[in-house]
């Protein structure tokens, strides 16, 4: 370890020895809990206070998505984790394509399972994982470091730019003040949240602040992108009995059918649920109801416009 580095960490609000925290290890088991608990009261707050930005990250998303191109997650450890989760998640929920969204973490898959924790030192690793899946100027690539300061992370945004890609860096620190906002990324989102309660364990309140970012980012994102109609997704893909159960809940719910008559429409849409909600408050026929669906780019309450003024 070089002194450069460890000056880069003891100035880091994650690394910071909360005051709180001094007797931590006497503390009741009670008493860990209620003060982490307190600590969490917190963290809604602080991500709301950037919203903005998190908005700019949204449209860059979806400009991408509206390009062909998709969005791709960069982290190690806890913060790659996350990325890995909310693009896992992702196909089932909306009915993306699994490439769509793109979980990158330092390490490689197998460090979603065991930690590899020198990876993330590697500055020149990530931009050769993120030439291996093509990342080009359609992208949007977002950096999650708690740290602001991973190397593996840093070194990934910087080959996205030389790319082309759009790039935000989600970050539970300020900004580094000897670097130029601009020459880190396109968008920083830096929720500040404090000292975390056991010093430098970033799964802790940043952790919850980067998942909360990240269910927002996709979610609003895919929303926009027509997967959701009302509040409910009509996208999912329904591969277990539970998301079987769910799909045939939504259209009754939608076009306010029974349960029987969900299920008839359900097998001629051959469990697409976008299509059986227009073929239902359309009341057309499989092939009318795509044309509609065509036509509106997706969106179920446009097709129903279309539609009505058709």
């Amino acid at each position: 370890m070089s002194r450069r580095v460890f000056d880069e960490i003891k100035g880091l609000t994650t690394e910071a020895l909360h005051p709180r925290s001094t007797d931590l290890d006497i503390y009741s088991v009670r008493q860990i809990l209620e003060f982490m608990s307190d600590e969490d009261a917190g963290v809604t707050a602080a991500v709301r206070k950037v919203l903005p930005e998190i908005e700019k990250a949204v449209d860059q998303v979806i400009h991408s998505f509206r390009s062909g191109g998709r969005l791709v997650y960069i982290g190690a450890g806890t913060s790659g984790r996350l990325g890995v989760i909310d693009a896992a998640e992702c196909p089932p929920t909306f009915g993306s394509d699994p490439q769509a969204v793109v979980g990158i973490i330092a390490g490689g898959p197998d460090a979603v399972f065991r930690s590899r924790e020198g990876a993330e030192d590697d500055m020149n690793q990530s931009g050769l994982d993120l030439a291996a899946i093509a990342l080009n100027e359609s992208d949007t690539l977002i950096g999650i470091t708690a740290s602001r300061r991973t190397p593996y992370v840093l070194g990934g945004l910087e080959y996205a730019r030389s790319v082309g890609a759009a790039t935000v860096l989600l970050i539970c620190n300020l900004p580094d003040p000897e670097k130029e906002t601009g020459h880190l990324a396109d968008v920083i989102i830096a929720p500040l949240l404090g000292p975390e309660v056991l010093m430098g364990s970033t799964r802790l309140k940043a952790g919850s602040a980067t998942k909360m970012i990240l269910n927002m980012i996709s979610t609003t994102a895919f929303v926009r992108m027509g997967k959701v109609f009302q509040g409910m997704m009509v996208d999912l893909r329904a591969g277990s009995q539970k998301l079987k159960a769910r799909s045939r809940r939504v259209l009754m719910l939608a076009a306010d059918l029974d349960y029987d008559r969900a299920g008839e429409l359900l097998d001629a849409a051959e469990g697409n649920v976008k299509l059986a909600i227009v073929m239902a408050l359309c009341e057309v026929d499989t092939p009318r109801a795509r044309d509609l669906l065509a036509k509106s780019e997706g969106f179920v309450r446009e097709a129903v416009k279309v539609f009505n003024t058709s």
